[in-house]
C-alpha cells in the first residue's frame, strides 16, 4: 500500500515539524512553508510520513491514496 503526502496550504501555519520528521520528502521554502515531493511513499517511509502527519499541529499534512 502506498500513499501520497500532500499539504493543505490553507491550514498550514509553517511550524516546520513536517520537514523535521520527514526530511526525505519535505523541505521548507524561504517563508518556512513546506514543499512536498508528491511521489508515492510506501514501506518504512510511509511509517515516517504517518508520524509526521499525526504530529502536524494544524493537521495540514495529509496522506492520500495515489491517483
Amino acid at each position: 500500500m502506498s500513499r501520497r503526502v500532500r499539504v493543505n496550504p490553507i491550514a498550514c501555519e509553517a511550524h516546520g515539524m513536517c520537514a523535521e520528521l520527514l526530511p526525505e520528502r519535505i523541505t521548507l521554502d524561504e517563508w518556512g512553508y513546506p514543499v512536498v515531493d508528491e511521489k508515492p511513499v510506501s514501506g518504512e517511509e510511509l511509517a515516517h510520513a504517518k508520524r509526521a502527519a499525526q504530529a502536524c499541529p494544524t493537521f495540514a499534512l495529509l496522506l492520500e491514496r495515489p491517483r
